[in-house]
């Protein structure tokens, strides 16, 4: 289908509103396949959104004139007086027509092509091989498995993974986990104690075996440290797991995965996060409640209370690492989605690495790990739809980046890369987000035919804009405080498009100004990242 044919009319005249405290504008609308456009004058263009970017549009009319809510996946609010009832009518059905595309090879980075970029540069994803190669100048007990070359193993995960060496391929028993995601490493800590993730095993109401599954963590033990042993955190409460066994999942039992003790740690997770994702959002775009009122649709979200559960769960697992000695195998039932989250949260508290600005690109190995990002994130907050997959899983990560604002020194980067990463999950010119696995990526030929979002990120003149001038190395864990009292509402994100700018942004706008005005004045270069050579 061509997209002409979805545009019932491409301009119209319209008053044009983007925020709260902004002044009305006139413009010439246009609409085009792939974009929404404003033009001021016959020389100056100016690009309002990608149509992917519309979460939701709401059309009124009333005698000779109509307005379109355009309610954004960035959580931005757009309105548009358009004279003209049928054309109003038509700029919605436009809209919302191209809004709604799904397929993914006809998308806009198919045919983004920035400044300073060109295809085939390395995407700057940190692969298994390139993480393997540092865990290799620590232990001998890992190797670096291809059994999962062709996908065929497990369609959710990469081409290579990293399992104990005690292990041969034909042990890694990927028909007794969940969609074939078995055990794999994630994180190794100095002590030689591991942080693993999985799927649930699909034990079933028969309390099926496999002595594969149970070689694979006696061998994690044995590869660690003397009577080492270990836990599997279950983001599931125990009733869950015991529900999940009647349709064929469970847990592993105590008996057959000696030395290993199971946990069980209940996290929000799909509609129930995503409801209280859409009820936070409500509450932070109503701006004529009482306080009290807003208190309580604050509370009522349970949004915090969930960030205080998983910070929780984390400092569980790194707690279990770093001063008990232990491996951690974290699972929930698919293993895509809060085990992602509870790895990532407990590398954050105990690799140094991960506070940098290369670090934190590693850490983000949801896009390799099988995070269905195409399925999450098709909507953001404000849409009507109500499909099983949405969550707002990775969002709830970056939320849960509280260590930035607990230690503000001791991070490379700043909030704008979070604010970044959130904006491109959701709508991206660049391929980095597409699909829900490395299997989709391939077939669609979206490392060789799109651009990289890190590669862009990663521009000298990018990374200068999303850097902490004030960071300074710290080689020591962060234990968060994870008490309610001491959680805060990302206003950087929740309430950018309703209020201006707070005292501490513009502070630290200034900050930035005397430290570049210094770094011009001394000659200096920037502040050496924890990832280069450190005096």
């Amino acid at each position: 289908m061509e997209f002409s044919e979805l545009i019932c009319i491409s301009r119209a005249q319209a008053k044009f509103l983007r925020g709260p405290e902004a002044p009305w504008l006139l413009r010439t609308l246009c609409v085009t396949g792939r974009h929404l456009l404003l033009l001021p004058g016959p020389q100056d263009l100016w690009l309002l959104l990608l149509l992917r970017s519309v979460d939701s549009i709401e059309k009124r009319v009333a005698d000779e004139s109509g307005t379109i809510t355009l309610r954004c996946k960035d959580l931005r609010v757009l309105q548009l007086d358009i004279e003209g009832v049928e054309t109003t009518l038509d700029i919605a059905c436009s809209i919302k027509a191209l809004s709604s595309l799904e397929s993914v090879i006809t998308s806009f980075p198919f045919l983004y092509r920035p400044k300073g970029l060109r295809l085939g540069d390395p995407w700057h994803l940190h692969s298994p091989e390139s993480y393997y190669n540092r865990v290799a100048r620590e232990t001998n007990a890992w190797r670096l498995s291809e059994v999962n070359e062709d996908f065929s193993l497990c369609s959710s995960y990469p081409r290579a993974v990293i399992v104990p060496r005690a292990v041969d391929d034909k042990a890694l028993a990927a028909h007794f986990r969940q969609r074939g995601r078995f055990p794999v490493l994630s994180h190794i800590a100095p002590r030689g104690t591991v942080l693993l993730r999985s799927s649930q095993p699909l034990k079933g109401p028969q309390k099926r075996r496999c002595a594969e599954d149970e070689l694979l963590l006696r061998a994690v033990l044995a590869g660690t440290l003397p009577r080492a042993r270990g836990f599997v955190v279950d983001t599931r409460s125990a009733q869950a797991a015991k529900q999940a066994r009647m349709t064929g999942g469970g847990t592993e039992a105590k008996a057959a995965y000696l030395g290993w003790k199971r946990l069980h740690w209940a996290l929000e997770r799909g509609r129930p996060l995503q409801e209280s994702f859409m009820c936070l959002v409500e509450a932070c775009g109503d701006l004529e409640q009482s306080t009290d009122c807003w208190l309580s649709q604050l509370e009522g979200c349970h949004w915090l209370a969930h960030m205080k559960e998983a910070q929780s769960t984390a400092c569980l697992a790194a707690q279990g690492m770093e001063r008990e000695g232990a491996c951690i195998l974290v699972h929930g039932a698919e293993g895509t989605d809060s085990a992602l989250l509870m790895t990532s949260l407990a590398q954050l508290i105990l690799d140094p690495l991960s506070w940098t600005m290369a670090g934190f690109q590693e850490l983000v190995e949801w896009i390799q790990a099988g995070h269905p990002f195409q399925l999450h994130c098709a909507h953001s907050a404000f849409s009507h739809a109500r499909p099983k997959h949405k969550a707002p899983t990775f969002l709830f990560f970056l939320d849960c980046m509280q260590l930035g604002r607990q230690f503000p020194l001791s991070l490379e980067f700043e909030e704008g890369l979070l604010l970044v990463l959130f904006e491109h999950t959701y709508t991206s010119p660049f391929g980095t987000f597409l699909c829900n696995s490395e299997k989709e990526r391939c077939l669609c030929e979206v490392r060789s035919r799109t651009h990289s979002l890190w590669s862009g990120l990663n521009q000298p003149k990018e990374q200068r804009k999303l850097r902490n001038p004030l960071y300074v190395l710290n080689l020591l864990a962060m234990w968060p405080s994870v008490k309610l009292q001491s959680l805060r509402l990302w206003q950087g994100l929740f309430l950018r498009w309703t209020r201006p700018a707070e005292p501490p942004e513009v502070a630290w706008e200034k900050v930035w100004q005397i430290v570049t005005e210094r770094e011009k004045t001394e000659g200096s270069q920037p502040a050496a990242s924890a990832s280069e050579p450190h005096p």
